[in-house]
């Protein structure tokens, strides 16, 4: 009796949406056997070094009606840069490689022939990567499509014997080396990986929901810290709005203090446009994890208390679930949605609820920038 009632309210509280909601599409295609060893790579630290200048040639024309008919040593190439380019087709940074050179100018040659400067190194990153120097100062925003950084510039090529030709001196035996190329060191972030964020504690279910939800295959099993990087699932609905959903690691209580996976977590999350807490609703007083969350969540930076909170109570196919869970809603404020990631129930529910959280914050994002 006392399911059916809770069941009942699940269904009213989220019926309160009475605009019509895109459905979720549900992939016709059979997953792969076994887990993806896929990760999600939002932070990357690299070198990048520019390419060096080709050398000036020293060299005299010598034909057969002139022996001396004067200098004719070509300048050197110049080398190449190294840029960043903000790519759509990018999802995040595991393409990045850890040293990035670019290639080296040629030399000059004789007969006033000039070294071949080298091509741009272009590296594509996702769109809304954010470049940070070696000081943790933000030196580059890839804010749209296209948009471009030169990480290194490449060294100016030198100049052959000819250059240095004047009045006085016709017969110069000097030449310049070509300049080496820039050599930094950058942090690359991006600024938003996901647009929902998975937050609980080990063992909430959050891969197993993910892999309820999209097409993603996150490592599933009974012990804690199963997920070390975030993994990435992306929700279709049939407007053809794709939702990207990440599986977060685990938090614990004091990770704001570098305590488990700590820092390294909770930046992660800061990425995400809005946050859904899984509670285990098995377990006893389901709402102290929820404030554990939220205590964590605020140490580490308050602004994050201000996006979008969803609760998903997860294992209601559990004894005693449902009578937690509605214990859960005299607690908090927040909307949840009473699932199990394990059984499917009320999944469809939660895809709902996604969806208009999506909307209203992209409808946001666009009247922000209609203003600016």
């Amino acid at each position: 009796m006392l399911n059916n009632v809770l069941k009942t309210n699940l269904i009213q509280g989220v019926a309160r949406y009475s605009q019509k909601v895109a459905r979720s599409v549900a992939p016709k295609k059979a997953k792969a056997v076994g887990n993806s060893i896929q990760n999600f790579i939002d932070s990357k630290s690299l070198r990048v070094v520019g390419g060096k200048g080709g050398d000036g040639c020293i060299s005299f024309l010598s034909v057969w009606s002139n022996e001396h008919a004067g200098p004719d040593g070509g300048d050197g190439g110049h080398g190449g840069h190294v840029i960043f380019q903000a790519n759509a087709n990018v999802n995040d940074l595991h393409l990045l490689p850890s040293v990035a050179k670019a290639n080296d100018g040629a030399s000059g040659q004789n007969k006033h022939c000039h070294g071949k400067c080298a091509e741009h190194l272009v590296l594509n990153v996702p769109v809304g990567t954010v470049i940070k120097n070696d000081e943790g100062k933000v030196v580059g925003d890839l804010t749209k499509e296209g948009h471009m950084y030169i990480g290194a510039r490449g060294g100016a090529g030198g100049k052959g014997n000819h250059f240095f030709t004047t009045d006085t001196q016709q017969t110069p035996q000097i030449c310049e080396f070509g300049a080496t190329g820039e050599d930094l060191q950058y942090l690359m972030e991006i600024r938003s990986m996901a647009h929902i964020g998975l937050i609980g504690f080990p063992n909430a279910g959050k891969s197993t929901l993910l892999r309820a939800i999209s097409r993603a295959r996150p490592k599933v099993a009974p012990y804690p810290f199963t997920t070390l990087r975030p993994n990435l699932g992306i929700v279709e609905y049939d407007d053809f709005e794709q939702v990207a959903v990440a599986d977060l690691p685990g938090l614990i209580p004091d990770s704001h203090k570098n305590k488990g996976l700590g820092i390294q977590f909770l930046k992660h999350v800061e990425r995400c446009m809005a946050l859904l807490y899984i509670l285990d609703a098995s377990l006893d007083e389901p709402w102290t994890y929820l404030e554990t969350l939220q205590y964590e969540l605020f140490e580490f930076n308050a602004k994050m208390m201000e996006r979008p909170h969803l609760i998903a109570a997860n294992k209601v196919d559990l004894p005693g679930a449902w009578k937690n869970v509605e214990l859960l809603r005299t607690k908090t404020k927040l909307p949840i949605i009473a699932v199990s990631a394990k059984t499917g129930e009320n999944i469809e529910e939660l895809l709902k609820e996604i969806k208009i959280v999506y909307d209203r914050q992209k409808a946001l994002e666009e009247d922000e920038c209609d203003n600016n």
